[in-house]
Order: C-alpha cells, then structure tokens, then sequence
C-alpha cells in the first residue's frame, strides 16, 4: 500500500468521523424546512407592537410583508439550481447564516426600514434554504422513499408554521422583552441548525462553480402532470393559509374579543397543526385522493370560517380551522407526494423550486390582496370574499385531482 493511499484512508476516516450519519441529516433537512416556515412566522405576533411605536398603518405592514414574499420568490428563480451544481451543504450552510443575521437585524430594529431589510433578507435566505433542504431529503433517504419524503416536507412544513406563530404569540404575551426574545430563540435555532449543516454530508457527487443567472422556472417532461396537480393542490391550500396569516388574528382578535396575542392567533396554530397531525394521520394515502378528499375539506373549513366572521361564531372559527386544516395538510401532501415520486435526481433542487414559487407565490398574494383590501373594504367583508375565491378554488381542485386519477389503483 503506496503512502498516497494510507493518507487517502485516513482522510477518508477523518471526514466519516465527523460527517452526521444520513439519518440524522436527513432529520436537519426537515428540521430546517420546518425552521424556515417557523421563522417566516415569528414576525407576525408582533407587527401591532410596530406599528404603534413607529406610527405606520395596515399599507406598511402589507409591504414588509411583500417583501419577505418576493425576497423568497427571487432566491428561488436566482439560486434554485445552485444547490444542484454547488452542493445542498454549501447552500444551507450560507442560506442559515444569513437567517440569523436576519435575525440580529430584527433585535436592533429602531424604524419601519430596519423591518424592510430584515424580512428581504429572510425571505432570500429562506428560499434558497428549504430549496436546498427539499432536494437534501430525497438524496439521504437511504430507499428513496417518495412517500417519506413527501410526508417528511409536508409535517415540518405545517409543523414548523404552527410552532413558529405559537412561540411567538407567547414571547410576546408572556415574555419581558417581546421584540427581542423571539429572535433570540431564532439566532438560536439557526446557530444549531447551521452547526449540523456543517457536519451533515454532501449528497450531490457531481459540484461544478457557482453560476448565478435568473432561471426561468423549468420542469422535466416526466414531472409535468404530477408538478400540474402539486401545483393546483398547493395552490388552494396555501392560498387559505396566506388569507390566514394577513387577516386571522384580526378576526380573532375581535372573535374573543381580546388583545391577547396567543389567543388572538389561535386559528393559525390550529389551522397549521391540524394540518401537522392530518398528514401524520392520512398520510400514506394514494396522492390523487389526499389531493382531491383534502381540498373537498379545505373548501369545507374555509365556508365555516367566512360564516364565523359573518355571524361572529368563535365555535365555526375553530371548526373551520380544524377542517381547513386537515384539508390544507392532505391536500398539500397529496400533490407533493406525486411530484417528488417524479424528479430526475439532477433536477431535484429546480423542480422543488419551481414548485415553491407557486406555494409561496399562493401565500403572498392573497395575503398582500387582503391586506390592502381590508383598508377599503373592512374585515368581515375582506375574509368573506378571499374565503369565497379560495373554497371555491379548492373545489375545483377536488375535480381536477379526481379526474386526473390513474386508471389503475
């Protein structure tokens, strides 16, 4: 044995001492998707505190709000092949980074323009994280399970939504330093995250320079159909969660006729972990049905929810937001089970971020379109119509999912 190969070997074994076993990578892929969602939350809590010490209306916070939005939509067509030429590591390991400066920027906020940057740095950072981490799941998946990984995205998705509004809601509640405890549980969070980046090995085998170019949103032939369905599913069930996000703990705000920040927010946590909990649940379902049962739920939860603000019913605010959230977990999962089951293993990191324009694309919108709408038009008025369009979206989404089923089950 030549001592170029003893010095190969033993740099070999230095590198599998201290690389994370694929088990646990794949934990912090989904850890960190589920820590993107979170912290795209963490904010929302204490907008109200914001506005009163700077003085700015409902118009401003649809801005910053827009801008997270966009920041995520532009990292994803800029850098959402990267992490499939660079590597998945290298990609988390700068997207986590710039998440907790993000989040040093939030605590040192002394003006609305602090808010601006911080949430389009969080936003880019957050698009080129669960991009990576989406594409990272699939590829240390010791079988290549779809259904796993699909299920995996899917629970720490919705997970991640629930326990980041639920966090904040009760730092700020409960805490002595509100605009400053919950980033501090983020700069935390990002801190660890970005530590097991660092030792989680790199699946992508092939790594070529960075190319940083605008990349028209692709998808390979052999994904079309299921990216259509994953697309329309994720369409619907996001929408009603961006509706959400914008107007909910207004709605119930004045439902529980509170200022209570946990239980003004308390149709979110619960929207987002009924979904947590329907995918745990339900799903191994065929795709095409959790697609389809799901948006026939997610149309259901949503008329419940437009009646409670109609009526001022706190009981079908809470049923709806149970039943949406089933069906917005299902219908979800549903649609992304088929698409990830479909993804030539070098398109990975593109078609997952071409699928996450349209989610986030579906989360921002309406909620940008409500936020500028309730200005004008007032609460009830501005939830009974978005919440119309959404059910009525999910409808269609049940046809197309049924009748798009396969003919062999």
């Amino acid at each position: 044995m030549t001592a170029t190969s003893i010095a190969e070997r033993r740099t070999l074994a230095a590198t599998a001492r201290r690389t994370l076993p694929n088990r646990v990578a794949y934990a912090l892929a989904a850890g960190v998707i589920g820590l993107g969602l979170f912290a795209s939350v963490t904010p929302s809590p204490l907008y109200h505190l914001y506005a009163s010490r700077w003085h700015f209306g409902p118009l401003t916070l649809t801005l910053v709000y827009a801008t997270y939005a966009f920041g995520v939509l532009a990292a994803l067509l800029l850098a959402g092949r990267v992490s499939d030429e660079v590597g998945r590591r290298p990609v988390l390991l700068v997207s986590l980074a710039a998440l907790a400066l993000s989040s040093v920027t939030f605590i040192v906020a002394s003006s609305p323009a602090w808010l601006f940057a911080a949430r389009g740095l969080q936003g880019l950072a957050t698009g080129a994280a669960i991009s990576a981490a989406g594409a990272a799941l699939l590829d240390l998946h010791p079988r290549r399970d779809a259904a796993a990984v699909g299920l995996a995205n899917g629970v720490a998705s919705a997970a991640g939504l629930a326990l980041g509004f639920l966090v904040s809601s009760a730092l700020v509640q409960l805490g002595d330093a509100p605009r400053t405890l919950p980033y501090l549980v983020l700069f935390t969070l990002f801190a660890i995250a970005f530590i097991g980046a660092y030792f989680m090995p790199e699946p992508v085998e092939d790594r070529r320079r960075l190319r940083l170019t605008v990349a028209r949103p692709s998808v390979p032939a052999s994904a079309r159909r299921p990216f259509v369905l994953a697309s329309l599913a994720v369409l619907s069930s996001w929408s009603i969660g961006g509706l959400f996000f914008s107007l909910g703990p207004g709605l119930g705000s004045r439902l529980f006729d509170t200022t209570n920040a946990i239980l003004a927010g308390i149709g979110i946590v619960v929207l987002a972990g009924s979904a947590a909990i329907g995918q745990l649940v339900l799903g191994r379902i065929a795709p095409w049905v959790g697609a389809s049962a799901g948006s026939v739920a997610l149309a259901a939860g949503t008329v419940l929810i437009v009646s409670s603000a109609a009526i001022d019913s706190r009981s079908l605010f809470l049923a709806g937001a149970v039943i949406g959230g089933i069906g917005f977990g299902i219908a979800f999962l549903g649609g992304l089970r088929s698409l990830v089951a479909s993804i030539p293993p070098h398109e990975r990191a593109a078609v997952l971020s071409a699928f996450y324009i349209v989610a986030y694309a579906s989360l921002s919108i309406p909620a940008v379109l409500a936020g500028v709408a309730v200005t004008h038009v007032g609460l009830t008025t501005t939830f009974e119509t978005f919440g119309s369009v959404v059910a009525a979206l999910a409808l269609v989404v049940a046809f197309e999912a049924w009748r798009t089923r396969p003919t062999q089950i």
